[in-house]
């Protein structure tokens, strides 16, 4: 026995042992934990281990290594390993992240020495493997659960499955070719040996192969298009989760083996990763808690020492790798960024996507460390795959000081706190949802909803019944709704349903027509219903919304409350159902706008996208989430219809912007690497008046001394239209109008900022110069997006012009004249009061503002800033042009309009007409002003 005191040795009764077997190692051991004990130095020793096992057999240097040579070698290796990593985590020095890290190494380095001392041999024999086009072929061997993840423990067993490129043969060698199959299942059978073998210096990693497909009923390796028909045709959930770790941790760096690997990941990603948000997925990892919690006290009441079990018990490290990995089959399909294999990265990044909270995260990652330092304390002492807290007092005293406590109750006070964290977070996730013992298929009950959503609907003489069940649930008008739900019910898209899917539907559908009589208001609950079948029915294939809506009953309740309050609303998560997801977080719903942050996310999540297609569907997917973000606020009363206009407004502004940067780096014919090209918004955009469903009004500026700028960046404004407003499976980004640009619809698409200026200020060509209106579109226009520095000298000529001295008479002419035209091109044939183009509406009130600014802005500096008509209209009684009094009426006048108009486009109308009565006093103030201004009465 050594006389170097080390920690290991005292604690492990292991380390005690194989250091009196192994007089040296000791001292190996201390050296090799002065340092973290990287890739580079466990290869190193491996090489010195096999120099001197070559040496004791007196074979030359560089000699392949028999198989009994290679096991002695990774043998000795693993002691040495465990040992220093043992070393260095009690003694404090290295955190959890080094410890798995390190193991993780050991298991791929000996795995990768392993298949090139076996491959060396069989290919002697029998020659290289060929596939059927003669390429070379290699085995690869995926590396599956903590192996894959990079989080090995230090008693782990290993989770392998081999798979091989395509069917073929060996090229033959000492005997005749075989099959690739037999050939890598012959290759296969040696590296488990040369891993699990139990030998005088004991073993590497117990190798567990039951992952592959069909389990140990399969073949041992399987070619990639076995797994691929196996994927599609028999392939489980519980896979899934456990393909979310897989890699390959065999050869990385030859071209077969890269070929491998991407026809690996091509066949993996979509097994694994829907491409939709994947609700469905929760109730299939509960079950597998639920077996696996029985396991676990199955186990607990034969081994009643095994009973407290940290990795499967309550709170344990499997539920903390749930929480985390539920994220990934749920959003991975659609977020790249939840690709990534370690735990507590999972855990990191949907923190920092807003699903978890920073002080969930904080918790589940301070358990997580806690659980797996506890976990390797367990194992170091006998180098046995435990994971149950002891039940001798000698053991645990002897615990509970490896863990820094001065007893065990001071430990399990730690440890109980913890799992508490972890299970309620976990059941925070994984309850059901469902309330009731009905669970997630179960039905809504036996009350007048479930008889409605039955075979009723398809039975004759039962419309009396249905009907009087429907105003038993709260429907005042119930035919229309009958028709819709009778229609549905008979339908060959329900009817030819999956068995599991209409379960849920029927669930979901009852749970509606109960919350009926909760609908407000009342008068709307058929409409609100009959929206909710709608919805129901555009994502009756969706199994995953119809999960959500099944596990998540508030979330169902909060779609009833949009589809009720706005018909507009109603529409837009019909067209775009994966914003039904956007309802289940309320800390995500209620956080401030941060843009600055959006675009960061949403430039990170581009990065990550394979094609062009997955962009334009990214940014499309990004604006509908932050558009239903503000709407759930506008309707729960958080936001004026002011701030709902700002927040649209800036939105759009900041999709502007990452789209023109997105577009430009795909641009074959750029020539700088970030574009001189601006946006300039106008009307609403440009107002900060933008509604729901605004059109943008833009045009583009250019600012490049280069040559072919002008082909370079009309080509690029194209592009970046087609970007803006075609239709892909996630709908459009904006409807765009860009005839505002200089000279209309027959100037240039995009125009040199030089140009803009001498076209707005009148300079050369009398015939090429901006009329008065173009003007007054000139005093809601600003910067929107793209180069700044344009911004700015767009700025400054919006100045310039606003502030050229103008003859009252002659611009009152040309205003008038322009209301003329509007009026004319927006006749109102019906009694309503048209609350933007009648007269003594809006277009009245925004034509008076357009006027006293082109008029007076020389004189007033205040009126050029674009800071909305009510502020403006403020400026110009303190200028005084109009009595306190008057400003605060008109301001008032166009608070209400827009307030009217916003609330019947909610409501789905594409004009906004209101009985005249309702307005009156606002239309004959707004007329009176009209006419004192302008000298008549329009």
């Amino acid at each position: 026995m050594t006389d170097i005191p080390l920690l290991s040795s005292s604690y492990s009764r292991y380390a005690a042992r194989v250091y009196a077997a192994r007089p040296e190692l000791a001292a190996q051991v201390e050296a090799l934990a002065a340092a973290p004990l990287t890739r580079e130095a466990i290869v190193a020793r491996l090489d010195a281990l096999s120099d001197q096992i070559r040496a004791q057999a007196n074979a030359a240097p560089g000699a392949p290594l028999s198989d009994e040579q290679l096991k002695k070698a990774l043998r000795q290796l693993r002691t040495e390993v465990i040992c220093t990593v043992m070393e260095r985590d009690l003694g404090g020095v290295a955190d959890v992240a080094e410890v798995t890290g390190s193991m993780t190494d050991l298991a791929e380095v000996a795995i990768q020495r392993a298949i090139d001392t076996v491959s060396a041999d069989l290919e002697a024999l029998f020659g290289e493997p060929r596939g059927p086009n003669g390429e070379r072929l290699t085995l690869g061997v995926v590396g599956m659960g903590k192996l894959g993840g990079r989080e090995l423990n230090v008693s782990s067993d290993i989770d392998l499955i081999f798979v091989y490129e395509d069917d073929g043969e060996t090229t033959g060698g000492q005997r005749s070719p075989i099959a690739t199959q037999d050939y890598f299942t012959r290759m296969g059978k040696r590296l488990i040996g040369a891993l699990s073998d139990v030998t005088a210096d004991g073993f590497v990693f117990r190798v567990d192969m039951r992952l592959r497909p069909n389990g140990d009923s399969g073949p041992l390796v399987c070619s990639l298009g076995m797994l691929e028909e196996y994927f599609y045709v028999q392939g489980r959930e519980w896979e899934r989760y456990a393909w979310i770790k897989g890699r390959l941790v065999s050869e990385e760096d030859s071209e077969s083996a890269l070929r491998l690997a991407r026809q690996l990941d091509a066949l993996v990603k979509p097994f694994v990763y829907r491409r939709y948000l994947d609700f469905g997925v929760i109730s299939a990892i509960r079950s597998l808690h639920v077996q696996i919690r029985q396991e676990a006290q199955r186990r607990a009441t034969m081994r009643p020492d095994k009973a407290d079990d940290i990795k499967l018990g309550r709170g344990g490290i499997r539920e903390i790798e749930f929480s985390a990995q539920v994220f990934q089959l749920i959003r991975g399909g659609q977020d790249a960024g939840f690709r990534v294999r370690p735990t507590l990265a999972v855990l990191g990044y949907a923190n920092a996507r807003g699903l978890i909270a920073p002080d969930i995260c904080g918790d589940l990652t301070r358990a997580y460390n806690f659980l797996r330092t506890l976990e390797h304390r367990l194992q170091y002492r006998d180098d046995a795959q435990t994971h149950a807290m002891p039940v001798d007092d000698a053991e645990r005293v002897a615990l509970a000081a490896s863990m820094g406590f001065t007893d065990y109750s001071a430990l399990m006070l730690v440890l109980d706190a913890h799992r508490e964290k972890v299970e309620r977070q976990f059941a925070e996730i994984f309850s059901d949802k469902a309330n009731g013992a009905n669970g997630e298929g179960g039905a809504a009950g036996d009350g007048a909803a479930a008889w409605v959503w039955s075979s009723a609907l398809a039975e004759e003489g039962a419309d009396a019944d249905l009907l009087a069940r429907l105003t038993e649930l709260g429907i005042d008008d119930p035919a229309p709704l009958l028709a819709r739900l009778r229609g549905l019910w008979q339908s060959a898209r329900y009817t030819g349903l999956p068995e599991k899917s209409r379960e849920r539907f029927d669930v979901v559908a009852q749970r509606a027509l109960d919350a009926a009589a909760t609908l407000e208001p009342r008068a709307r609950r058929g409409d609100t219903l009959a929206r909710m079948f709608d919805l129901l029915e555009a994502v009756i294939r969706r199994g995953a919304y119809l999960a959500l809506l099944t596990e998540y009953p508030d979330a169902l309740n909060r779609v009833l409350k949009v589809l009720g309050a706005s018909r507009w609303g109603a529409g837009y998560l019909i067209r775009h159902p994966q914003l039904l997801d956007e309802l289940l977080d309320d800390e995500a719903v209620f956080t401030p706008f941060d843009w600055p942050q959006f675009s960061r996310l949403l430039r990170a999540r581009l990065a990550t996208a394979t094609d062009m297609e997955q962009q334009m569907d990214l940014l499309r997917h990004a604006h509908q989430a932050e558009v239903f973000r503000i709407l759930l606020n506008d309707l729960g009363g958080r936001l004026s219809v002011e701030h709902v206009s700002d927040r649209l407004s800036e939105l759009a502004d900041a999709v502007l912007d990452v789209t023109i940067e997105t577009v430009w780096k795909q641009y074959a014919k750029r020539h700088r690497e970030v574009p001189r090209f601006a946006a300039i918004a106008y009307g609403k955009l440009g107002g900060k008046e933008l509604g729901y469903a605004s059109d943008l009004d833009i045009i583009f500026l250019y600012d490049d001394e280069d040559e072919r700028a002008a082909e370079i960046y009309a080509t690029f404004a194209r592009r970046l239209i087609t970007w803006l407003t075609t239709a892909t499976g996630a709908g459009t980004l904006f409807d765009i109008d860009l005839r505002l640009r200089p000279n209309g619809e027959s100037g240039l698409l995009v125009t040199d900022l030089d140009s803009f200026r001498r076209y707005q200020l009148r300079e050369g060509d009398a015939a090429n110069t901006a009329w008065v209106w173009e003007h007054q579109a000139l005093t809601r226009a600003r910067f929107s997006a793209g180069d700044a520095a344009i911004g700015n000298t767009f700025e400054a000529i919006r100045v310039q012009v606003l502030t050229t001295p103008r003859d009252a008479a002659p611009l009152a002419k040309e205003i008038v004249e322009m209301r003329q035209r509007v009026e004319d091109g927006h006749p109102n044939r019906t009694a309503l009061f048209d609350l933007k183009h009648d007269r003594g509406g809006m277009v009245d009130i925004e034509f008076l503002v357009q006027y006293w600014v082109l008029l007076h802005a020389a004189q007033d500096p205040e009126l050029i800033r674009n800071t909305g008509n009510i502020a403006l209209l403020r400026e110009v009684s303190r200028f005084g042009l109009m009595s306190e009094d008057e400003a605060e009426t008109i301001g008032s006048a166009y608070r209400l309009y827009r307030k009217l108009q916003h609330q019947l486009r909610l409501d789905g109308m594409e004009t906004a007409r209101v009985e005249p009565a309702r307005v009156e006093a606002e239309r004959v103030a707004v007329l009176a002003l009209w006419k004192r201004v302008f000298g008549e009465r329009g």
